[in-house]
């Protein structure tokens, strides 16, 4: 077993005057060259040189000097480690392998001694650091690793008492490893080693070597803060450049933010890394993407209070980051923040110390980076670590911009293709529902012109078919112009209390004058319709509008022998629903929202059986959304019947109507005498030059 005594500690010991300093790998490099080149230039008769290594790397790199320096001396002997394979060469100079327990394996020794020269390089690799290191470890987590920034502590002297002694020990531990060479380390002490080992001496070097000496230290110490700095430098470029990388991949704000937090707290290492998405309204938040050390408490799904939380209000009201070394240190004040308000919630969160980064765009806020520390030790959030982490807060507010970018840029795509499907339509409806009438009128005209003989019936009867199709190309214009007029906002509602049941009395009659000029199969019309129904807050020129729009349709999907009814219900104190049922041929469940799109055609749009532009419940929709209710489309199915409702504001007072039921668009009566408040609205909006909704 080896000897797990220092040989700088039993230097010290011997020579307690001594002091030690602190040594760079390349200063002992540059001082154990200078002292085999002082063998090697053939100075000094038959020295005596001991060296030992710490790892076989580190020998092998010297090997071929100590081949050179072994030819000049008898008395040369090189220690290392174990692991060495000293058996695979004969040199011309003792090796000795130390065992894997000795401490030499943590020391770097080289003595060299002769008649007129003599220097001693005694030390130990210090396991601290000279300086405290950067927070973390952050940018000397990849320089410490360097072969170059390693530190020894021990001395390096050219006094001849120190020499001897520091030869003394090395060769104590050598006879202890090979017994064998006794006789030749005696030969070695009674040549070279004759001097008195003393302990009350004054050490001295050589002052151009020590001033070299110390300069070489300075450059190596300027040369670490290089090295860390450009780990910093690389350390972040790296995480950056991660970041990058997956906004170039994806651009789900949910796979960057899972990336960025685990990179960023393994970076900083700190207890908890929280990325969040916020706004100035939010009142909380939940916690999705989360990093955290394993002695913590995990907040992944957990719901994180915004509005009563002092630390989130402060970064969100100055945009700024902030910076929280100890929460226990000053507990009054913190950047102006009562912490002492906030102390249970921190203690159950075990956070030590923060610091929260807002991601900001254009002076709005979009989320927050929380570090959470759970430490007791005060931290220093020093401004390598604050840097960073803004920076990473960038590149993430540059993520969800163009995340929503992306997102407003599918929904113009949606929005085009829509458009197109609009156009699409549109010239072919208007193509097929303009093209038949104008070539009916033309063929009626033709004919009229053509034919100076012609009866009177048959005149008549192509007169008729005319004014027939030019009202059919009225209404479909007329019902252009009603759309575009509400889907531009240009409606100015007239909004009053009205009795629901004069809209459907006045919706009755105008169904019953546009049947009456042709011969319209009897269909059974039933109102049902409570005398202590409430007025509807709604403006009735409107209402009336989406009645006989909702009457049309159902006219045209319902046989001959069919029936529709209107109904209406209270669903509240503030709301009415009004039902316009038919038994035609229904809806199927997949089509009961598609109806309401603009140019809808149950068969399509140029091989249906009955007339229209496909524009009636896309006007009703917009008329009711305008007016404040809902409309939607209920069915049991094809062929058994469809429902259209519609929700009106309530305005709270009777209407006192008796229910008019068994009506048809031939026999329905003419609107009782209390619908002269709508039919005035109607006049006085022509006069002052408003367009109706229809003629």
């Amino acid at each position: 077993m080896g000897n797990p005594t220092s040989i700088v500690e039993e230097l010290f010991d011997a020579l307690p005057t001594l002091r030690a300093q602190m040594y760079f790998k390349t200063s002992l490099t540059a001082l154990s060259h200078a002292m085999e080149d002082q063998v090697l230039a053939g100075a000094q008769t038959q020295p005596l040189i001991i060296a030992s290594f710490q790892q076989e790397r580190f020998y092998r790199q010297e090997a071929h000097r100590y081949e050179r320096i072994g030819g000049l001396s008898d008395q040369v002997y090189v220690l290392s480690a174990a692991d060495t394979k000293f058996s695979e060469s004969v040199d011309s100079y003792e090796k000795i392998a130390f065992d894997e327990e000795d401490a030499l394996c943590q020391e770097w020794h080289l003595v060299v001694l002769s008649e007129h020269y003599c220097a001693a390089l005694i030390c130990r690799e210090h396991q601290g650091n000279v300086e405290p290191p950067l927070p973390n470890a952050i940018a000397d987590s990849a320089a410490l690793h360097l072969d170059q920034t390693r530190r020894f502590e021990g001395i390096w002297t050219l006094d001849r008492q120190v020499s001897l002694r520091a030869a003394d020990l090395l060769l104590g531990r050598i006879q202890a490893y090979r017994p064998a060479l006794a006789d030749k380390i005696n030969e070695a002490r009674s040549r070279l080693m004759t001097g008195v080992l003393g302990s009350d001496l004054e050490v001295e070097t050589d002052p151009f070597a020590q001033r070299l000496i110390t300069y070489l230290q300075a450059s190596q110490y300027k040369q670490l803060k290089a090295y860390r700095a450009i780990a910093l430098q690389e350390q972040r470029e790296r995480l950056v450049n991660s970041i990058t990388s997956a906004i170039r991949r994806s651009l789900d704000p949910s796979e960057i933010f899972a990336i960025a937090v685990q990179e960023l707290g393994k970076v900083l290492n700190v207890g908890r890394c929280i990325i969040y998405r916020c706004t100035d309204s939010d009142a909380d938040a939940t916690i999705q993407h989360e990093y955290r050390q394993g002695d913590l408490t995990s907040l992944a799904g957990s719901t994180w209070p915004l509005k009563h939380n002092p630390i989130y209000q402060w970064v969100k009201s100055h945009q700024s980051t902030l910076a929280i070394g100890d929460v226990n240190g000053n507990r009054e004040s913190t950047a102006g923040i009562d912490l002492a308000s906030l102390m249970q919630r921190l203690q159950r969160w075990q956070i030590q110390g923060c610091l929260l980064v807002p991601l900001v765009h254009q002076n709005r806020l979009l989320g927050m980076i929380e570090l959470h520390l759970s430490e007791p030790d005060p931290h220093h959030w020093n401004d390598d670590e604050i840097m960073l982490t803004e920076a990473i807060a960038n590149q993430l507010s540059v993520a969800l911009i163009q995340a929503e970018a992306y997102a407003h840029l599918g929904e113009l795509n949606q929005q085009l293709a829509a458009l197109e499907r609009t156009r699409s339509n549109l010239i072919a409806i208007t193509g097929h529902e303009l093209r038949t009438p104008l070539s009916t009128i033309r063929v009626c005209l033709e004919s009229l012109l053509t034919e100076p003989d012609m009866d009177a019936d048959m005149r008549q009867i192509m007169l008729d078919t005319a004014l027939t199709d030019a009202e059919r190309m009225r209404k479909l214009v007329q019902d252009f112009l009603t759309l575009s007029r509400l889907e531009s906002g240009r409606v100015e509602w007239n909004l009053e209390s009205l009795a629901l049941q004069e809209c459907v009395d006045l919706a009755l009659s105008s169904l019953r004058w546009q049947n009456s000029a042709h011969a319209a199969p009897s269909m059974r019309i039933e109102t049902n319709l409570s005398d202590k129904l409430p007025f509807v807050r709604a403006d009735g020129e409107w209402i009336v509008e989406v009645l006989s729009k909702l009457l049309d349709n159902a006219c045209k999907f319902t046989e001959a022998n069919g029936q529709i009814t209107i109904s209406a219900q209270v669903l509240n104190k503030k709301t009415i629903e009004v039902t316009v049922a038919d038994t035609g041929r229904g809806i199927e469940a997949d089509r009961l929202e598609t109806v309401f799109e603009r140019f809808y055609q149950e068969e399509g749009a140029l091989r249906r059986s009955v007339g229209g532009t496909g524009l009636g419940l896309a006007i009703c929709q917009q008329i009711i959304q305008g007016l404040g209710g809902n409309i939607w489309a209920t069915s049991a199915g094809k062929n058994q019947g469809s429902q259209i409702h519609f929700t009106l504001p309530s305005a709270g007072k009777a209407t006192h109507y008796s229910n008019r039921q068994s009506r048809s668009p031939q026999a329905a009566s003419p609107a009782d005498t209390s619908t002269s408040r709508i039919k005035a609205s109607r006049s006085k909006a022509t006069k002052s030059g408003k367009s109706r909704p229809r003629a």
